[in-house]
């Protein structure tokens, strides 16, 4: 594993059927990834809905292009900002990092919507300093 805060980010803009955006964490040699319909909130404590995804290969973390129709996931995507992480906790059902991006900095939370069920994630932006 890589030193804190060298662990790898990105927030893909997809321009699907549906448009939203893919949030991708760099972890234990994938990219642990959401579909987040509305991204990633700005403001502390406010909350968007996530939804857990396939890993993707870490080689997709700077992926730019078009998707073809016929394909999966079939749209253009872009980078909407990336950068690097540290983790403040990583267990089941609950996330907390530090993100060091250009548009996106500060700490985030995700934790899995209990009732939704078990792709259903919640994803806040916490305070800095709690």
């Amino acid at each position: 594993m890589r030193n804190p805060g060298t662990l790898r980010f990105v927030l893909h803009e997809h321009f699907a059927k549906h448009h939203h955006f893919d949030f991708r964490l760099e972890r234990d040699g994938v990219l642990k990834s959401w579909a987040v319909p509305k991204g990633l909130p700005e403001n502390p404590g406010e909350r968007r809905l996530a939804i857990a995804v396939e890993d993707h290969p870490l080689d997709y973390i700077g992926f730019t292009g078009t998707i073809p129709e016929g394909e999966y996931g079939a749209g253009d995507v872009k980078i909407a900002d990336n950068g690097t992480y540290d983790t403040l906790a990583w267990e089941p059902g609950r996330i907390e990092i530090l993100l060091h991006g250009a548009r996106y900095t500060g700490k985030y939370v995700l934790v899995r919507f209990r009732n939704a069920g078990e792709k259903e994630w919640l994803v806040l932006r916490a305070k800095d300093g709690v």
